[in-house]
Parts: structure tokens; C-alpha cells; sequence
């Protein structure tokens, strides 16, 4: 609680009174010691770390709704921690990703410039709204991605017949070398108008629930633009270290960040992938990836029951 209380006065400083009264709120729960939440959130994150990398999802998935939903912390304080959690995990990634020529600049300047600015709106609506539809629509959320995962699939190679006019006129295509087979492969991707509108939506979302937004990122990349899959989970990685700092920089210019929650959360997913990794050449993917499902479904419907005032 000392932490807290030395916290707090840092924000008063520069936060907006309403940011203040938010970090009182997160440090709540009088009677527990202030190092217990640190140390409950280091332990929670290390395993979300390890369940992400085995299941093949970002950690800003696991930790917004399953933090948000179960630790006594304010909404605000929690997705700010979310973006710079997803935001860690592409940083360390990006230069390894563009080393190789699996990130695509080309395809994920234009997208960033999109989502991006989309994720500064998301931001700021998202802290303009109540607390309660916030967690509505947050719960809605998450319920829809753990569905979306059931139902999603992906596919390696997809054919495209040719870049439509806007992908021609933005030169978005490349080639990779590809080690399993052997062989380059050149690419390029259609759809681009709508592939584009809907990075509108992914980034108003990722930045309304601190989510990252690798979840809907891949799927439209790679289904409906035709980018091959690790063309475009890399460059999805790429661009989660554009469009989370936009929406992260709102958080922390409305003082919701709190190093309590932050610093504990990316030691902890960081230090799970390494673990993850190490592991996911013995795991089961398959099997852990429906533990993610199921736990994503129910963390979603805690904010959604807490929003409708049915379970506080």
C-alpha cells in the first residue's frame, strides 16, 4: 500500500482529478497487503505468458478481461496495462520479423496509418464512457473473439489472382523464403478497400479494451487480403508496436498508468513466452488452445454480468 500511496500523489501531479480518484480506486482492498496484488499479478501474467505462446495468441487477449475481470483494479489502469503488455511483446518481436522479410512494411505502413489513428478515437471514447458500458461491451467483446477462435481458420497459401488497383497502387507485395519448402514465394494481396475499413474497427476496439488487436489482425490479413499466414501474423506483430502506442500514449497522457499493475504484468507475460516457447515443443497446442477458448469465454462473461449489475 506504500507503493501505492507514493503512486498516487506522482499522478496527482499531472492526471486529470477523475484519473486520481481512479488510482485510489486501484489501490482498494484495505486489508490486503499492497505487495500481494503485485505478486498475485506477476504469477497470473506468467502463466497468461504461457498459455498465449502455446495457443498462438497475443497477451493482451488473456490479460485485459481475465485482469479486469477478477483483480480489484480500475478498468482505466487495467487496459492501459493491456496496450503496453501487447505493446512489449511486439517491440521485442518487430526487428527479428523485418530481419527476415516476414514483416511487410509495405502492408503495414498503410494499415498502421489506419489503425492507428483509429486506436486514438478508441482511446478516448473509451475513457469517456461509463464504467458499466464499458464492461458490457467489453464482455460482448470477448465472448465474440473466443467464438471467432472456434470457428477461424487459416490458410497458408491463399490464392489471389492479382493485386487489386489500390494494393497495385501502393506496391503491396513482396517475397520470402519459405524453409520448409524451399522455396521463395512471391505475394501480393486484393481486397484492399475493405481490408482497410475494417482496421477502422480493429483499431477503435483495441483501443476502447486495451485488447492489442493480433486477434483480428491475422484473420483479415491473411483470409480476407490473401497474405500468406506468416506474411501476416508477423506483420500483425509489426503493426501492434504502431497502432498500441497511439492508443497507449491517451492513457498515459489521462494519467491511467500505474506502474503497480504495468511493471509486474510485462515481467510476467515476458518471462511466460520464454517459458512458453521452451515448452511448445512438447505441448499440445490443439488442446491448450481450447483451455484459452474456454477461459476467454467466461472471463468475458464477468465484466458483461459486472456491467449489467448482475454479478458485482
Amino acid at each position: 500500500m506504500l507503493a501505492v500511496a507514493g503512486v498516487v500523489p506522482l499522478i496527482a501531479s499531472a492526471a486529470p482529478p477523475e484519473a486520481v480518484s481512479a488510482a485510489a480506486n486501484a489501490a482498494a482492498a484495505p486489508h490486503t497487503p499492497w505487495w500481494v496484488w503485485p505478486l498475485l499479478l506477476f504469477i497470473t501474467t506468467f502463466i497468461l505468458g504461457i498459455l498465449a505462446v502455446l495457443a498462438g495468441v497475443g497477451g493482451g487477449v488473456l490479460f485485459t478481461p481475465i485482469v479486469g475481470g477478477f483483480f480489484p483494479f480500475n478498468l482505466d489502469f487495467v487496459r492501459s496495462a493491456g496496450l503496453i503488455v501487447a505493446l512489449s511483446g511486439a517491440l521485442a518481436a518487430g526487428p527479428g520479423l523485418l530481419k527476415r522479410n516476414l514483416a511487410s512494411l509495405r502492408l503495414a505502413l498503410p494499415v498502421a496509418l489506419i489503425a492507428s489513428t483509429a486506436s486514438i478515437f478508441g482511446a478516448l471514447i473509451g475513457l469517456a464512457l461509463p464504467k458499466n458500458i464499458i464492461q458490457i461491451l467489453l464482455g460482448a467483446t470477448i465472448i465474440f473473439i473466443s467464438l471467432l477462435f472456434v470457428v477461424s481458420k487459416s490458410a497458408e497459401f491463399p490464392k489471389v489472382p492479382g493485386a487489386d488497383a489500390l494494393a497495385a497502387a501502393l506496391r503491396i507485395n513482396g517475397i520470402y523464403y519459405e524453409a520448409s519448402t524451399g522455396k521463395t514465394v512471391e505475394w501480393t494481396v486484393h481486397r484492399s478497400v475493405l481490408g482497410f475499413l475494417l482496421f477502422i474497427v480493429i483499431g477503435v476496439m483495441a483501443g476502447m479494451f486495451g485488447l492489442g488487436a493480433g486477434w483480428a489482425n491475422v484473420p483479415v490479413l491473411n483470409l480476407l487480403m490473401g497474405a500468406p499466414l506468416k506474411i501476416s501474423v508477423a506483420t500483425s506483430k509489426f503493426l501492434l508496436s504502431i497502432t498500441d502506442t497511439s492508443a497507449a500514449w491517451v492513457y498515459l497522457n489521462h494519467g491511467a498508468c500505474l506502474p503497480m499493475i504495468t511493471v509486474p504484468s510485462v515481467l510476467g507475460i515476458m518471462l511466460g513466452s520464454f517459458v512458453g516457447v521452451r515448452l511448445l515443443a512438447v505441448a499440445k497446442p490443439k488442446a491448450v488452445r481450447y483451455i484459452v477458448i474456454i477461459m476467454l469465454f467466461f472471463s468475458g462473461i464477468r465484466p458483461l454480468l459486472q456491467g449489467l449489475g448482475i454479478w458485482k
